[in-house]
């Protein structure tokens, strides 16, 4: 089982405003079959995003940037997503 068809595509899509120098997604999904959110259809993913935007924000805002242009995703496309947010200097 993998999250649904396109989803990656459409979070690197949606993260295009933080300019990131990279972007890492893992679909996990199909680790996690018969979970509540595997069977909505809604995907479990790994982000690792590294952006200049970054640079001077906390953990928690860097996060907060990151949830906010996947809101329209997060529980429907996205049931879990877990977030590593970098700048380049610190990779």
């Amino acid at each position: 089982m993998t999250g649904i068809p396109g989803t990656i595509d459409a979070i690197r899509d949606r993260l295009a405003p933080l300019e990131p120098q990279d972007v890492h997604i893992v679909d996990e999904s199909a680790r996690h079959a018969g979970h509540a959110g595997a069977r909505s259809g809604g995907g479990h993913y790994l982000l690792t995003v590294v952006s200049h935007k970054f640079m001077g924000q906390s953990a928690l805002a860097r996060h907060r940037m990151v949830y906010g242009l996947l809101r329209e995703m997060l529980h429907g496309d996205i049931h879990a997503l877990s977030v590593k947010a970098y700048t380049p200097e610190e990779i």
